[in-house]
This record gives structure tokens, C-alpha cells and sequence, in this order.
């Protein structure tokens, strides 16, 4: 008997992990116009560790859905990576305001 492959319904982790790059490019941008400015750094910082917090807690949701599930592996796995493909993105902006 051939088992029906239903896709993974949970959403919030895309929407999380979108609203995230929304938001430390929306604070990234003005902290490069404003050549350095310090006072970026004040908002953005608490951000920064609430979205680090945040992601950190999806994702360990996400491996425990992955572990559980079996069946769904595939659209859980695509919703990790898509989690993680925030690191990259987040370190090169670290980049950029050390060296300035």
C-alpha cells in the first residue's frame, strides 16, 4: 500500500526566517549611510540577540520535527536550510561593521 505524502504545513519558520533578513538589512542599511554611527549599533544590538534567540529556538523545533517525522524530512529540511541561510548573510554584515 502506497502512503500518502502530506507536506508539512508549519509556515512560521519561512515567515521568520524572511522577517529576519527584513529586518537586520533594514538596520544594516542606515548603519552604512550614516557612515558608522554608534547609535545604529544601540538598536540594532538588542535585535540582533532577540533574532539569535529567536532562530535558535526554531530550529531546534525544526530537528525535533525532523526526528519525529519521518515522512516529512524532505519539506523539513528545506524549511533548516532555508532557517540557516541566514548565518551567511548575518556574517557578512558582521564583517562589514567590524571592519568599519
Amino acid at each position: 500500500m502506497k502512503t500518502i505524502h502530506k507536506p508539512f504545513e508549519e509556515k512560521q519558520s519561512i515567515e521568520l526566517a524572511i522577517g529576519t533578513f527584513i529586518i537586520s538589512t533594514l538596520l544594516f542599511i542606515p548603519y552604512i549611510l550614516s557612515n558608522g554611527n554608534a547609535m545604529v549599533l544601540v538598536i540594532a544590538w538588542p535585535f540582533a540577540l532577540a533574532g539569535i534567540i529567536v532562530n535558535t529556538i526554531m530550529f531546534f523545533h525544526l530537528m525535533e520535527k525532523f526526528i519525529h517525522l519521518p515522512q516529512q524530512r524532505k519539506d523539513i529540511g528545506m524549511k533548516i536550510l532555508i532557517l540557516l541561510s541566514n548565518i551567511p548573510i548575518i556574517f557578512f554584515y558582521y564583517l562589514i561593521v567590524m571592519k568599519s
